[in-house]
């Protein structure tokens, strides 16, 4: 059996197609377009949808798929009727104007309910339906179904809304983790009732037929990336482990840490795995953060640019995105000017000592897993096994843990076996100076009154 999984980033979007011994056989990518529309910035969804379809359809007559699975980034919802949206999907990167947010952050549960963090923009959704409940009332009375942004597409190619909990439980403010239940503001707004039953990610919720495929296919429950990846590693039983997950956000998933230790001024909040058990999380722009402060960089990095730049002592210093465990600091860089080749070995070290602080304050020391894009080539991985010589590093056989954990989930809901490659032991680098340098950091931040910034931790 060969299974497709659409991997739905707010960068990029993919197509996967996995067989059962977990190899990818074969890829395609896109970007999804966001537009202005009435005032909002929106999904392109025809462009997205169209894109898909097609990518679906040759993975078919290429490979004989038999399935298609989601995963989807979080902070997007979608407003149904029984055929189509009721509103073009929000794009989360955008902040209700001031008045209507002084009205609708009041109405925000505490943190104590949902571990949900009073995020910008639309970083926690159920901010970003309040905030259209508001200017477009229609859009929601005439609304069958709210979905989660992976259920939107498993809907859209199987014909059947449902709900799924890692997506429904990633800071959204929709839900109570200690409950297990929608959290009061669902109710508070009468949402209950619009809310599909649930169905477990992976589970098979319809079927389409794509091009002239000479049968259709069965369209699976989508799921949320972060948690697909944390799946991806906890059912090849390794242990404790904490799951750093990159793309345009690095996601620091340990879910041994207390949850009493989680501070919602950091971005540090409770995500809601597969089976909906909490898992304690804190995260930062790290994807959009590179890009700013490399310039875009697209190569590889040079070790001896890391070198040159841990000797000049060129730093950047949070933050350069929103959100995190610093949000109210503007980026910067120090030293002297770096060459384009340096500004992406400082973009590195920079997501490297973010990532360090991170797992210091999700109280990890157990063994950490690095997945996903920022990884590629395995510098990152290894620049923190030698920050962190305390704690075992492993980094993913692949680059795309997201998509390999929904696709486990999707052969295993079908009851087929499913054979990930277990994740690689990381050699850490040797960069002479990196600890000296990771405490000038941490001496800067403290400096400039990032106050907790310097945290011990495992080492």
């Amino acid at each position: 059996m060969k299974m497709a999984v659409l991997d739905f980033g707010k960068t990029n979007s993919k197509l996967f197609v996995f067989a059962q011994d977990g190899r990818i056989l074969d890829e395609r990518r896109s970007k999804p377009s966001w537009i202005r529309q009435d005032g909002f910035s929106v999904l392109d969804e025809t462009a997205l949808h169209d894109w898909a379809v097609q990518a679906v359809g040759e993975a078919i007559d290429s490979h004989g798929v038999e399935g298609l699975m989601v995963s989807g980034h979080g902070c997007t919802f979608a407003l149904v009727d029984d055929a189509r949206l009721t509103h073009p999907i929000l794009d989360y990167e955008q902040e209700p104007p001031a008045e209507i947010a002084a009205r609708i952050d009041r109405r925000i549960p505490d943190f104590a309910e949902t571990f949900s963090p009073k995020l910008p923009l639309g970083f926690n959704y159920g901010r970003h339906m309040l905030w259209l409940q508001a200017v477009e009332p229609s859009a929601f009375t005439a609304a069958k179904s709210i979905l989660g942004y992976p259920q939107y597409w498993s809907w859209r190619f199987g014909g059947r809304a449902v709900s799924e909990v890692s997506y429904l439980g990633c800071h959204s403010h929709l839900w109570a983790p200690r409950k297990r239940d929608f959290s009061s503001l669902v109710d508070a707004e009468g949402w209950r009732d619009r809310m599909p039953a649930f169905e477990r990610a992976g589970a098979v919720i319809g079927e389409q037929r794509f091009g002239g495929a000479a049968r259709p296919i069965a369209t699976h429950n989508g799921v949320h990336d972060s948690n697909a990846a944390l799946h991806a590693y906890r059912r090849q039983e390794l242990g404790p482990v904490t799951v750093v997950s990159t793309g345009t956000w690095v996601v620091v998933l340990n879910p041994d840490c207390p949850l009493d230790a989680l501070d919602r001024d950091r971005d540090m909040l409770v995500n809601v795995d597969v089976d909906g058990g909490p898992v304690p999380t804190i995260r930062f722009m790290g994807g959009r953060e590179f890009a700013v402060i490399s310039g875009d960089w697209q190569g590889t990095i040079d070790r001896s640019s890391v070198q040159q730049v841990i000797d000049a002592g060129i730093m950047a210093l949070p933050s350069f995105a929103p959100g995190g465990p610093m949000p109210h600091r503007s980026g910067e860089l120090t030293g002297r000017t770096p060459s384009a080749g340096e500004r992406a070995a400082v973009a590195l070290l920079y997501v490297a000592l973010m990532i360090d602080l991170c797992l210091d304050l999700i109280h990890s020391n157990n063994t950490v897993i690095v997945d996903g894009g920022l990884n590629n080539g395995g510098l990152l991985a290894s620049l923190l096994a030698q920050l962190r010589p305390g704690q075992a590093f492993m980094q993913g056989a692949t680059l795309e843990g997201s998509a390999t954990g929904a696709a486990a989930l999707a052969f295993e809901s079908v009851g087929r076996e499913f054979a990930a490659e277990v994740p690689e032991p990381v050699r850490a680098s040797t960069f002479a100076g990196l600890a000296g340098y990771r405490d000038r950091w941490r001496g800067l931040i403290a400096d400039r009154g990032m106050a907790g910034a310097a945290v011990g931790g495992a080492r």
